[in-house]
């Protein structure tokens, strides 16, 4: 079975990569070519950034351009204003893959008119934990869910020749400590939660460049880690390894490791520090070659050696950009409950009340997530209701600081608008489980003087609700929306268009039901104190293995608050009995949606597999299949999902390799991991 699943898994990738920017047997030559004629001093400026540490070197005399980068990922940054596109995780919330292309190619439409021709994303670290600084730059639990966004992303972005970085290789899954706390998980564990991502980024999008993280890996720093960065090539990877900013550590490790691209810039891939190890005989220039030809060949293929960096064609502020921003800023959001609030239908006796510290502002996450948008582009939640029909719509913004209770009373609806920010959720630090201080007492104050109250939480994954979950009629995860986001909300709150949005991570309801949360923490070993004076030596220990998230929940016997895929919607759907058909290396998998509704609604159905008798201990079910579909009242459509091989498969430590047992599944279609609507079974 092992062969046919790796043919499966070559024709499904040839299938996507038909559209891709491949590096071809000619941009190979012409890099080894350049390679050829440059000095080792040359060599080592190409293998280090250089300038604002946003940029490769140029050697003029090869005709070798100076190439800009610039972070993501919901956009363009650094010494720039662009569009500000829904962060990663509202991205994975929308279960659209259209949608994550839409992103990805606006990005690169906006790279390509500022002469950005490296974009430093996606993120797509496995949501872990919601401690996690950065979960909300990322695409949640799920690597199938994760994969899919991801690939349709990157492609989106290097159509338009532009090159997608995918970061951050590998198990950068919390922020504490990042540089020193090292990830400890299996190869299993790797494999099948925290690997596939990468590898269908690799084998599928032919992703141009690739981050290593901070942290050790298993016992060696990422960027340093040849076991580890040998994956990528093994699974087809012909471009770039480039470090994440100040993550290398010493100059050998650096040049053995596998690493390309150290940046910001030479700290330990210097000319200095290079030409004496291979002048001593320490390392073989050869290995540096090897990195220069590596990213070479990338700029051969996206045309940066011959064609200009800048389109002139395409204006920074444009207006397809700004349509992408939208359309993702309308399926992000996930509404988690609805007691008869929503949607709010347009009448005279409206009365809306807006508050919070996030009412009247764009919220986004700190650090490279983070970034500034082009002035007069953005709305906020409040303006975003402001902009209804005044007659039907009334809204006013109070200062939740100074609130008054007498017109608070009177209203219709009063929308708290808390959540996250730049300072409270970032990169470089993990957050607190609880909203910012205050915040559960303001939800509380306005509960108890008007029972209409609608949160609507701006986060980047779960946080606590049980202070006041009970007291309000309405929750509405909103993410971080970039500058559409006030716009997209009010569309959705007044019913123009219905959420459907999905969670794309368990909301446990609380910390200590995660089977994560017990082995989150770093675990400080009894070893001496590190040099520069540092803590002892963290490890973040992976014991909860491939059970993990929704993947947990019949092995660690818990239950969550909202699962994984939950999302509420405004219309209503009827799922028909599902049919299998065997092609020569899938299964075709064929089932009716009808909405049974008044309104038009997206539904977003998800098809699980779970083995009846493991070899081994697996998950009660796993995401292999999902997609998004809007249908107008009375409508019905027939979903088609593929199956392949590899849906039915797990990662084998004695091959290691993917396997598929024989014997029987369950195929689990539902509108989340525990609503299942219907199923069949398949003898393997």
């Amino acid at each position: 079975m092992k062969k046919t699943l790796l043919i499966a898994i070559m024709m499904l990738a040839a299938g996507v990569a038909q559209a891709q920017i491949q590096i071809s047997v000619e941009d190979r030559e012409k890099a080894a070519s350049l390679v050829k004629q440059m000095t080792l001093e040359e060599k080592c400026a190409l293998i280090t950034g250089q300038d604002d540490g946003f940029h490769t070197a140029a050697i003029e005399r090869l005709g070798i351009p100076s190439v800009r980068m610039a972070d993501g990922p919901q956009g363009v940054r650094n010494k720039t204003h662009s569009t500000y596109y829904p962060c990663g995780i509202s991205l994975a919330a929308s279960f659209n893959r259209k949608v994550a292309e839409g992103v990805g190619v606006g990005i690169g439409n906006d790279a390509s008119a500022r002469g950005v021709r490296i974009m430093l994303c996606p993120g797509v670290n496995i949501y872990r934990s919601p401690l996690c600084g950065r979960n909300f730059e990322y695409y949640g639990e799920d690597p199938f869910l994760a994969s899919e966004t991801a690939v349709q992303y990157i492609s989106g972005i290097q159509s338009r020749r532009v090159v997608a970085t995918i970061k951050h290789f590998a198990l950068n899954n919390q922020e504490y400590d990042r540089h020193w706390t090292a990830s400890l998980a299996d190869e299993r564990t790797m494999n099948e939660i925290y690997f596939p991502t990468f590898r269908k980024a690799v084998e599928q999008a032919h992703v141009g460049a690739v981050m290593t993280s901070y942290n050790p890996v298993n016992g060696s720093h990422a960027a340093e880690n040849q076991w580890l960065i040998q994956q990528l090539r093994n699974w087809g990877h012909k471009g770039i390894v480039m470090s994440d900013w100040t993550s290398t550590y010493t100059t050998t490790g650096a040049v053995t490791g596998g690493l390309d691209l150290e940046m910001p810039k030479g700290y330990v891939l210097n000319y200095e520090a290079v030409s004496e190890l291979v002048k001593n005989g320490t390392v073989s220039e050869a290995l540096i070659n090897a990195k220069c030809r590596h990213i070479l060949q990338v700029f051969s293929a996206y045309g940066l050696l011959d064609q200009p960096m800048k389109d002139e064609s395409i204006p920074e502020l444009y207006q397809p950009s700004r349509d992408a921003a939208y359309a993702a800023a309308l399926e992000g959001p996930v509404l988690l409950k609805n007691d008869g609030i929503l949607p709010v239908k347009p009448k005279r006796k409206n009365n809306i009340i807006v508050l919070g510290p996030n009412a009247d502002c764009i919220p986004f996450g700190g650090g490279s997530g983070a970034m500034d948008p082009i002035e007069g582009t953005t709305t906020t939640l409040y303006q975003g209701m402001a902009a209804l029909d005044a007659k039907k719509y009334h809204t006013t913004l109070m200062d939740w600081k100074n609130i008054d209770e007498a017109a608070l009373a009177k209203a219709t609806l009063v929308i708290v608008s808390v959540g996250f920010n730049n300072k409270t959720e970032k990169e470089g630090a993990d957050r607190t489980y609880a909203l910012p201080e205050g915040q559960n007492d303001l939800i509380a104050k306005v509960a108890a003087i008007n029972p209409n109250v609608l949160v609507v939480a701006n986060s980047g994954g779960e946080f606590d609700v049980t202070p006041w979950i009970g007291k309000v009629k309405g929750l509405l995860l909103a993410w971080y929306g970039g500058q559409e986001s006030g716009k997209a909300l009010a569309a959705i709150i007044s019913g123009a268009t219905s959420p459907s949005g999905r969670l794309p991570f368990t909301f446990w309801g609380s910390e200590d039901k995660n089977p994560a949360s017990r082995y989150y923490h770093a675990v400080v070993p009894a070893v001496k104190q590190r040099s520069r004076n540092r803590d002892p030596y963290p490890n973040a220990e992976y014991k909860e293995g491939v059970f993990l998230g929704y993947r947990g929940i019949r092995h660690f016997g818990v239950e969550p608050m909202f699962p994984f895929g939950y999302g509420l919607s405004y219309g209503t759907f009827q799922y028909g009995a599902p049919s299998l058909e065997k092609q020569p290396h899938s299964y075709k998998l064929s089932f009716t949606v009808r909405n049974t509704s008044k309104v038009r609604a997206a539904v977003a159905p998800q098809v699980y597999v779970s083995a009846v008798t493991p070899k081994l201990p697996r998950p009660d079910r796993e995401l292999k299949g999902y997609d998004k579909v809007w249908l107008n009242p009375g409508e019905q459509q027939t979903v088609t999902i593929t199956l392949t091989p590899e849906s039915f498969g797990h990662y084998s430590v004695q091959e290691h390799d993917w396997v598929v047992d024989q014997g029987a599944y369950r195929i689990l279609v539902g509108d989340s991991s525990a609503d299942i609507k219907a199923e069949l079974s398949i003898e393997i």
